[in-house]
């Protein structure tokens, strides 16, 4: 029996699928995709899919995965959603399925504790603060019990903890072979039980960083693997850039300062001036970062020349100079004593590393990259591609097109002759046009197959879309404060249910502190702001709602709450989003892609802006209807939707929503969801 086959048996109403859970209902839309999805595995070649929301992509491609016998790599966004991918999905799939393969879970190296850096953590100035020495206490006595080391595991580790990079490695500090803990380090173990598994589950990160430097595993993974599926893949374009370009930060300065200075103490005492070098390199550090002191909170400098945008050229010069000098210093006295442990031998090769990331960002730019420097609380030289087309197409999809059937799907081989390597991009958010360009043209997989599957949700009966006609123009300076008073009132009215979506961090701010203002009075409403709590807390806060008798919530976000944030029931049900996602104009990557597109006689609105805040009010917009069930309102605070012409390809872009043309409307609309049960049929 062919994989399609077997795969249109499994989700059939009397299959497998439906047999071993009562609540399975047949969609056509992911059967259709579990068929793509085979028919790619048999034949090979690329194939592309755009799912919406509801369509369950992701049994789509677990099941023909799973019956293929074939091994598999599946990539996901971020880590959380890997980890569901495999402690959920995958498990239930296998025992459904009673196919006996291995899964293994690999995560990028700052995901596991390091053994070896917890035992010298205990002896680290850090260690001496209390709050740190109790979250390491507590580090410690896991880590006893612990086989995968996955830090993950740890209930209550917040993932911006100080501690935790006093307990994990970097590609820079990890000793590998040479570590006294080599045997039991569980970067190997995890390493090892990837290599031995027929599903390996990674994550974007994961991946793109092995491509660039070959040090995660995955150089010796790829290789044995003829299927890989990247699931949201709308996110893999950023992804790769940030990964395939170079960068340099003072954080890595401060940190190789740091190990240079511990290792000296404990393994070298006396023999080099240790808190000197350490010093001398921190001092370098901060030194850097002052000399972009003009620029304020977290910004993108351009850097197109010999210095970047509004920097004194001789005084950034020179600040680069002394870095290098310092970091040349500690590599001479490193030179000395590499013989007396492997920690220094890494020292060393940290130096070198820093040492020619230095005189790169000191040179010219690359003519087919783009260079900027980004400002925070630390410096970040940056230097990437534009896109991930080229690297994809010569390092990646270098197989020949597999050939093509009357339909355009990849066709079955002749007996004997082997497929060649299967690749699936999927993803609710891919572009707005049948070819989805705004996704295959960066990933340079313009030939690719390409398939669009709906969503099934009723939305003209489940949401509703409405743009408020008396909101200022976003670039009026009041906008975000009548926008604020405006999103108070109907929040009151629905008990919290409210989710605000910013376009900028300071948008954030102020609607956050204004909201705050509004509904934080005894009695009223819970305002969670991003950035105030870990992020997993405040979803899990908002997805209690008012629960339990507790008061209602408004979570006001940014960011990375604009995707993979699913709030499905009561919880949430009226979204805002503050403006329309247009890129920033002054972020340097934009304009390097603005003006790429202009000198091809393109046009940078049409070709890049509007395509870009098309698939970004989309993402956000899926936030809003998760389940059959779910009911809710839509608000987009940014008239020009409305009023300008291009605001009918942004609204072609969203789900097909009923429109509320009148505030009377949206407050009967706003009435029918504050009844206890959205089940109700009669949502106007």
């Amino acid at each position: 029996m062919s994989l399609v086959a077997m795969v249109q048996e499994a989700f059939a109403p009397d299959g497998v699928l439906a047999r071993a859970d009562t609540h399975f209902q047949p969609r056509a839309g992911q059967t259709e995709m579990a068929e793509a999805v085979a028919q790619t595995i048999e034949a090979g070649g690329v194939l592309v899919v755009e799912a919406g929301t509801g369509v369950g992509k992701t049994f789509s491609y677990l099941v023909p995965a799973l019956l293929s016998a074939e091994r598999v790599l599946l990539s996901t966004a971020t880590k959380a959603l890997q980890d569901q991918l495999f402690a959920r999905d995958l498990p239930r799939l296998v025992q459904t399925l009673g196919v006996p393969v291995r899964t293994a879970l690999l995560k990028g190296r700052g995901s596991y504790l390091c053994l070896y850096r917890l035992e010298r953590a205990r002896h680290a100035e850090g260690g001496a603060e209390p709050a740190v020495a109790r979250v390491l206490a507590k580090v410690e006595q896991w880590a006893q019990s612990t086989r995968s080391g996955d830090l993950a595991e740890l209930a209550g580790l917040d993932e911006r903890s100080p501690v935790i990079p006093l307990v994990t490695s970097t590609r820079e500090n990890c000793l590998g072979a040479q570590c006294p803990r080599f045997k039991e380090c569980h970067v190997h173990l995890a390493r090892r039980e990837a290599l031995a598994a027929d599903i390996v589950v990674v994550n974007h990160h994961l991946f793109f960083a092995d491509m660039a430097v070959r040090e995660s595993g995955m150089a010796e993974l790829l290789p044995t693997v003829r299927v890989v599926v990247f699931d949201e893949a709308h996110q893999i374009n950023e992804t790769g850039v940030q990964f395939l370009g170079v960068g340099l930060s003072t954080g890595q300065l401060a940190d190789f300062g740091r190990d240079l200075l511990a290792s000296g103490l404990q393994l070298a005492r006396g023999l080099a001036d240790w808190a000197g070098l350490a010093g001398g390199v921190d001092l370098a550090a901060k030194d850097l970062r002052l000399a972009a002191g003009a620029a304020r909170g977290s910004a993108r400098l351009r850097w197109t020349g010999e210095a970047p945008e509004g920097l004194e050229p001789q005084a950034w010069t020179t600040a680069l100079r002394r870095t290098a000098l310092a970091v040349a210093q500690a590599q001479e006295a490193l030179d000395t004593v590499s013989e007396i442990a492997p920690d220094f031998v890494r020292l060393y090769e940290r130096a070198g590393d820093l040492l020619a990331r230095l005189a790169r960002f000191a040179g010219p730019g690359r003519p087919d990259a783009v260079r900027w420097l980004e400002v925070g609380l630390q410096l970040r030289l940056a230097e990437s591609p534009l896109d991930i087309a080229e690297a994809l197409r010569t390092r990646l999809l270098q197989a020949p097109d597999a050939p093509a059937d009357a339909d355009g799907w990849p066709a079955q081989l002749p007996s004997g002759q082997a497929p060649g390597r299967a690749w699936v991009f999927t993803s609710a958010t891919l572009g707005h046009d049948e070819r989805l360009t705004w996704f295959t043209q960066r990933a340079g997989l313009t030939d690719a197959q390409i398939l669009r599957v709906a969503s099934p949700f009723d939305y003209p009966a489940q949401a509703a879309l409405y743009v408020p006609r008396h909101l200022p123009s976003p670039a009026d300076p009041s906008h975000s404060a009548v926008l604020a008073q405006w999103v108070g009132e109907a929040a009151l009215q629905l008990g919290g249910r409210t989710l605000v979506l910013t376009t900028t961090l300071k948008a954030l701010r102020t609607l956050g502190d204004l909201l705050k203002e509004r509904l934080g009075a005894p009695g009223l409403l819970d305002v969670l702001v991003q950035g105030e709590w870990p992020k997993r807390h405040l979803m899990e806060r908002f997805r209690e709602g008012g629960d339990q008798g507790g008061r209602g919530c408004v979570l006001v976000a940014s960011a990375t709450f604009w995707e993979g944030f699913d709030v499905p029931g009561d919880a949430l049900q009226l979204l805002v989003i503050d403006k329309l996602p247009f890129p920033p104009p002054g972020d340097p990557l934009v304009e390097a892609r603005t003006q790429q597109i202009e000198q091809s006689g393109g046009s940078a609105f049409k070709d890049y802006a509007l395509p870009e805040a098309a698939v970004a009010l989309k993402q956000g917009a899926g936030r809003l209807i998760r389940r059959e069930t779910d009911q809710g309102i839509l608000v987009v605070g940014d008239v020009r939707l409305v009023r300008m012409g291009y605001g009918k390809r942004l609204l072609a872009a969203l789900p097909p929503m009923r429109r509320l043309e009148s505030e009377a409307d949206f407050q009967a609309a706003l009435q029918a969801l504050t009844r206890t049960s959205t089940t109700d049929p009669t949502f106007p």
